[in-house]
């Protein structure tokens, strides 16, 4: 990460924006016609003279949201009143308000004049949220475009962003517990999936990080921001070039260094997310010392033994989490954080992976000092038990006796099947995917897996 010298601050979303810019950087994320979408009204109001330029080049443009007067939105929040405020971002405020008309509690982004942002994200964004619709998307109430003021109208997520439920928590705050995690993260990447495998065209997210996660009651995940969003390649196209955006510490390598973007860009991204999630770490901290102020330049060597997995858990979990499901959780964030952007998978086999985990409800009444007092216990950890065993009644160099037939015919299978290039490891292999590790047992629960079966897939495909 060390090569994203082209972003001016760290943790800052650089968006530069040139009143003489051309509509060709974001004519691609803008093209309403040609996303699949419900039938919608036409615009209203005008957006602004310059913004009406920038349309022209696509056509009449149909917006569903609604638009509110600029006098409307300044008593909702009581003429934006600082104890109304609830964030800031690139984009500029946030706060709290009331609609009057219906009664509904609403989030008002108010665009700042000096930002990094303009007219062309604030476009993008209305229109981005118009066409597209998922739970897991944050939902656009509606826009207002009085003369020079702009502003965006969201639902309230009374919970915040998930940056501000994991990092630089105030003493009364609960951290989140790995069953919440698994639960976000799984939601974040069924919003992602759906804006690369069900939108039509697919849409590049380009600023996946923690502060853009909200999160709705019952820490329900929702994306949110989509200035910066663009239309995937379509056809034989393998790739979008387009002027560097985004956030340090979050952008694929690639994409840094040549402006060439894919749905693999959103991918890395999200790995980031999730490796926030499982560590508590910041993508970029310049609290620590040299050399783990960045993530994923900690995080790296770590993948690579894992036996020191155990360590990269956040210490407020205090140990709270089971360790099948550290390791196979910490196995996707590694696959979607490699350097080379074809070998990371498929958001959708990440949302499998990740259903998976999330569905897999952590009780820590089930273990006592690390070890499992229920019957999940792998075939691995049953054969070692036997191993004790038979070494307390027959010595240390007595041979195991054969007391699990299944588990030892599943792993003459397993080994066999590794040997022929198959799929499916021996139980032992530690497995290795372009330098990263993770535990594989080879049990029949394991490989039938979803989380397992994804990393299965990728190293023996």
């Amino acid at each position: 990460m060390g090569c994203l010298s082209c972003f001016r601050a760290r943790q800052k979303t650089v968006k530069p924006l040139k009143k003489d810019d051309s509509y060709s950087d974001s004519q691609s994320a803008i093209s309403p016609g040609t996303i699949s979408r419900h039938p919608s009204d036409k615009v209203k109001s005008k957006i602004s003279s310059e913004s009406k330029k920038e349309s022209s080049h696509e056509g009449s443009t149909h917006i569903a949201a609604h638009t509110f007067p600029f006098r409307e939105l300044a008593a909702a929040t009581k003429n934006f009143r600082p104890e109304n405020l609830i964030g800031e971002g690139g984009f500029g405020r946030v706060y709290k308000g009331r609609i009057d008309a219906s009664g509904q509690v609403v989030a008002v982004k108010q665009l700042d004049r000096n930002g990094l942002q303009g007219n062309r994200e604030f476009l993008v964004e209305v229109l981005m949220l118009s066409l597209l619709h998922h739970p897991n998307l944050v939902n656009l109430i509606g826009y207002c475009a009085d003369g020079d003021q702009r502003l965006l109208v969201y639902e309230y997520m009374p919970l915040g962003c998930l940056e501000g439920h994991l990092h630089d928590l105030p003493p009364e705050k609960t951290a989140l517990d790995w069953n919440t995690r698994m639960k976000i993260a799984a939601g974040a990447a069924k919003g992602l999936e759906y804006l690369h495998d069900k939108a039509n065209p697919p849409v590049i997210y380009r600023d996946l990080k923690s502060s853009n996660i909200l999160l709705d009651e019952g820490f329900f995940p929702k994306l949110s921001d989509f200035g910066l969003a663009k239309l995937g390649p379509v056809g034989d196209n393998t790739h979008v070039s387009t002027r560097v955006m985004g956030t340090y510490g979050y952008c694929a390598p690639e994409y840094a260094m040549t402006g060439q973007l894919t749905l693999k860009s959103d991918v890395y991204s999200f790995g980031v997310v999730l490796l926030e999630l499982i560590t508590g770490r910041k993508a970029i901290d310049n609290a620590k010392p040299a050399g783990e102020y960045n993530l994923i330049s900690w995080a790296r060597p770590l993948f690579k033994d894992r036996r020191k997995f155990p360590s990269m858990a956040d210490p407020l979990l205090q140990g709270q989490y089971p360790m099948r499901g550290l390791y196979q959780a910490l196995a996707v964030a590694a696959m979607c954080l490699q350097e080379q952007a074809a070998t990371r998978p498929l958001i959708g086999d990440v949302v499998t992976a990740l259903n998976y985990l999330a569905s897999q409800t952590y009780d820590p009444s089930t273990y006592s000092n690390g070890s499992i007092k229920s019957k999940s216990s792998t075939s691995r950890e049953r054969r070692e038990r036997d191993r004790r065993s038979s070494a307390d009644r027959y010595g240390t160099n007595a041979v195991l006796p054969i007391t699990d037939e299944r588990a030892h015919k599943d792993q003459r299978v397993y080994q066999e099947d590794s040997r022929s290039q198959s799929r499916y490891p021996s139980p032992d292999l530690c497995l290795k995917d372009a330098g990263e590790h993770c535990l594989v047992d080879g049990s029949e629960n394991s490989v039938r897996d979803p989380a397992n079966r994804l990393i299965l897939k990728k190293r023996f495909k």
